[in-house]
């Protein structure tokens, strides 16, 4: 029986240890940004890298070179890169547990490994406790205190993604700490940064940039909110808080004339940054947080505004979501960026739940309504098919009629989300779903067999319109199937099939690169919440960030026509 050929999971986890350990040992630096590039472009490219590899098309993918190529071909040998087995065989496997500790970065790491001859976490905190740690220089009492809270925590046992949270629990808690500071009247701006700005499914520290006529009042403003549990750090210009929910936020004052290039910096990503100020030094330009400088003359330039930053740079405005150094500085130079979807452009829900669905919390009725104070003409009611057996199904559509003679001219529309089985078949007969005006097809278990085959078997069926939640995966929790992406965005496009963008903040589900592959082949994608609640159907604005994140634009999301106009396109 052929070895089965690793996953692009497993080859960009080999290349972040392959980094850490390279960092740990001082190696050069663009090795380490190489790697850590690699492992990102790998972990999320829709088709298995392994078979590109094989093929010797791995060097297709952008950023990934022979070199990275023939690592990727040593695990599919070897089951390891040979470069990551010698520097096991150098650094001991608990060193790499130290980063993940605040204020050890690889240097400390390698130090403390060094020079105290300590190597695991446990061996960590006896150093700790017995004030060796301060014998090292940068390491103080107060720096020995964060580290033995850190452990206590839990912290350095975890994997990284653990020790990140959900997009859809930190977007709302920065929104409302933006909000609260905008108000105050030594506010000039205020607006949120770092990862989730750009709308990252998952966020560590939640990054503030303000800048005021009173910095220190703003500071105090935020230091003394009644939302904030502890100040871990505060100055008069920068400040470090911990919210009642778990959540740490960062907030920095700054001058008004620098506030588009401190907020350009700090929002990220690291590599779109990196890829900007290497694009800038071939021009004589050195780029820091506070400026621009022109090396030869050494003057400096500062800009109060993103916008007026980019354009300085020789480029059209980038918006956040795009800075991922995913092509957008080259398409951005020739001022060809796409115009991306918004919020306002959805003009219905096309999956969401109510009371028919026991886990559903609300009526018919009453997710009508919230979709029509969000500005909706209508809304595709499909509970779960398991729900709607005997008769009730067709008792729910007599509800649905009710409701629409209530609701005018807002519509309900008969939908269902079936279950594909195990065996690849619709849990609901095709005589049934004839009836209905809108059908999602899900994979809710069995994950492991044979995904991709059933996904496509749903998709040959004529009466499926879309198909739900892609992958499956539950962030953090559960990393979803081993979805062929390519063969199935190019059945999507043969059979007009639409692939959801599914809001729920655990799901987001396609993720922003298989998104990106669907609407650049032609599959239609709507945006939906997935919602089981009134309140869910707000998750929408998570699945617009993850579409502008895909590069979408309104033309490309299918619900942001009428329904008239979709029924159209159905298949």
């Amino acid at each position: 029986m052929a070895k089965p050929l690793p996953r692009n999971a497993e080859i960009a986890d080999q290349l972040d240890l392959l980094a850490d350990l390279s960092e740990i040992l001082a190696e050069e630096s663009f090795k380490v940004i190489a790697y850590r590039r690699a492992a990102t472009r790998i972990r999320e490219t829709p088709g298995p890298v392994a078979e590109l590899a094989r093929a010797g098309r791995a060097t297709d993918l952008p950023g990934i070179g022979k070199t990275i190529e023939q690592k990727v071909l040593e695990i599919v040998s070897d089951g390891e890169m040979h470069a990551l087995t010698r520097r096991r065989e150098r650094v001991p496997v608990g060193v790499v547990d130290f980063l993940r500790l605040p204020g050890v970065g690889p240097k400390t790491a390698a130090r403390i490994w060094t020079e105290l001859g300590v190597t695991t976490l446990d061996g960590l905190k006896t150093a700790a406790e017995e004030g060796r740690l301060r014998d090292l220089s940068g390491l103080g009492a107060k720096s020995e205190e964060k580290i033995l809270q850190a452990l206590a925590a839990g912290a350095g046992r975890k994997a990284p993604s653990e020790n990140r949270g959900l997009l859809g629990v930190a977007l709302p808690a920065v929104k409302a700490v933006v909000a609260e500071l905008s108000e105050h009247p030594a506010a000039i701006a205020v607006s949120e940064a770092g990862s989730v700005r750009r709308r990252r499914e998952t966020v560590r520290d939640l990054d503030l940039i303000a800048t005021s006529s009173d910095p220190p009042a703003l500071i105090g403003a935020f230091c003394e909110a009644p939302w904030v549990a502890e100040v871990v750090a505060r100055g008069p210009t920068k400040a470090t808080v911990g919210s009642h929910q778990g959540l740490r936020f960062d907030l920095r004052v700054v001058p008004p004339e620098c506030y588009g290039n401190v907020l350009q910096h700090f929002t990220g990503s690291k590599n779109h940054n990196v890829a900007l100020r290497e694009d800038a030094v071939r021009r004589g330009l050195s780029i820091s947080e506070y400026g621009v400088t022109t090396v030869e003359s050494g003057e400096v330039v500062t800009h109060a505004s993103e916008e007026e930053l980019y354009e300085y740079l020789g480029y059209s405005f980038i918006p956040p979501e795009l800075r991922e150094s995913g092509g957008e500085l080259v398409v951005a130079r020739s001022g060809a960026l796409p115009q991306l979807v918004q919020l306002s452009d959805l003009r219905g829900e096309m999956h969401c739940h109510s009371t028919w669905s026991s886990d559903g919390k609300g009526s018919i009725e009453e997710m009508a309504h919230r979709a029509q104070e969000r500005g909706y003409a209508f809304m595709c009611l499909t509970d779960h098919s398991h729900y709607l057996r005997e008769g009730r199904l067709e008792a729910q559509w007599k509800e649905i009629e009710q409701v629409n003679a209530r609701v005018k001219p807002f519509r309900v529309l008969r939908g269902i989300e079936v279950n594909i089985r195990a065996d690849g078949s619709l849990d609901v007969a095709d005589d049934l779903l004839a009836e209905l005006d809108w059908v999602v097809a899900s994979l809710h278990t069995s994950f492991d067999r044979t995904p991709t085959e059933r996904i496509l078997g749903a998709i040959d069926n004529p009466h499926v319109d879309c198909i739900g939640h892609l992958t499956g995966r539950r962030i953090l929790k559960r990393a979803g199937s081993e979805i062929d992406v390519e063969r199935v965005v190019e059945r999507a496009v043969e059979t007009r099939t639409a692939l959801e963008i599914n809001s729920q903040p655990d799901r987001l589900d396609m993720r922003d690169t298989h998104a990106r592959h669907a609407g650049e082949a032609g599959v239609l994608v709507p945006i939906t919440t997935d919602a089981h609640s009134t309140g869910a159907l707000d998750y929408a604005e998570l699945g617009v960030g993850l579409a502008r994140r895909a590069w979408l634009t309104k033309e490309q999301v299918l619900n942001t026509r009428t329904w008239a106009q979709i029924e159209k396109l159905r298949k």
